[in-house]
């Protein structure tokens, strides 16, 4: 079995779809930034605040080789923090363990879905600037890096049941609907 990686920027809906193809699939699921979470004993912005983004970019990538390893045996669906790929490690990581899809929304989508539900917790700014510049921003600087990850692009401004829908075909036209 292998694992199904979800990577793309915040609020692109990688923990919704995510759980919803690990249902389809059967698989575990799992979400990096959760289980940085746990890991660490501690919320993102608190990481952040107490020891800055290169330690949290640190114990980012402890998590994703953690969520691989407690799940080698099985599969699983891991959904990423919107920042992963920035780590070559990671980017390296993601597709020698399985198969990455990238959610690519809009600017305006992303902006609207995180105006709708901050949860400034799990999603302190990057920039400090007004979330639709913030998301631009950095997803002029992601992008390449969502692409150079992926196996696939799916349109993350439709919805979850689609979006599971085409990484389903994807998987079943590439020889991996067995994962």
């Amino acid at each position: 079995m292998g694992m199904i990686f979800f990577v793309g920027p915040r609020a692109a809906g990688k923990t919704t779809a995510g759980k919803r193809l690990a249902a389809n699939l059967g698989l575990p699921f799992t979400d990096t930034d959760a289980s940085l979470c746990a890991l660490q004993g501690r919320q993102i912005a608190d990481i952040v605040a107490q020891e800055g983004w290169a330690a949290f970019r640190a114990y980012e990538n402890a998590a994703l080789q953690h969520d691989i390893r407690v799940n080698a045996a099985t599969g699983a669906v891991i959904a990423t923090g919107g920042g992963m790929v920035l780590l070559e490690d990671n980017r390296r990581l993601m597709r020698r363990h399985g198969v990455v899809f990238y959610l690519s929304a809009p600017v305006a989508v992303l902006a609207a879905r995180l105006q709708n539900e901050p949860l400034t917790q799990q999603r302190p700014s990057l920039t400090g600037q007004d979330i639709s510049k913030e998301v631009g921003h950095i997803l002029a600087q992601r992008h390449e890096f969502y692409l150079q990850t992926a196996h696939h692009v799916l349109d993350a401004a439709r919805p979850s049941e689609e979006i599971c829908t085409a990484a389903l075909a994807f998987l079943a036209a590439h020889g991996q609907a067995a994962l």
